[in-house]
């Protein structure tokens, strides 16, 4: 899949309301982030508590440029919980978390505005 950070790219396709139903976006509060040296791009790793019914899953974050590894544990992400693990150098990750790209084209991540349980559901 490719991400296309351009802001001024028309809106994608079409979708039928069904299908949007079938990705999976939760709130999870992130419990460690580490270093990810060996990453291609740079990036860090996080393990995300999406709660009792998913639990902690890990994810590959091209976020190094705006955060610091000691401001993000505490903090929730949205991520995408269903797709397939995926393969990242040594390290599987589980889930997309989910961000926007700034002017500059660092990824910001997204999160709610205001604290709400993990495990969460967007709709």
């Amino acid at each position: 899949m490719h991400l296309n950070h351009d802001n001024d790219a028309p809106a994608a396709d079409p979708i039928a309301f069904d299908d949007f139903l079938r990705v999976d976006i939760r709130v999870g509060t992130i419990v460690a982030a580490e270093p990810f040296p060996e990453a291609r791009k740079p990036a860090f790793k996080l393990k995300i508590d999406f709660g009792p019914a998913i639990g902690v899953k890990k994810s590959s974050a091209q976020i190094v440029d705006r955060y610091s590894l000691d401001e993000l544990p505490g903090r929730q992400v949205a991520a995408v919980v269903n797709f397939p693990p995926r393969q990242i150098g040594k390290y599987m990750s589980e889930v997309l978390t989910l961000g926007f790209a700034d002017e500059e084209g660092a990824v910001i991540l997204f999160a709610p505005d205001r604290a709400v349980p993990d495990g969460s559901r967007l709709f």
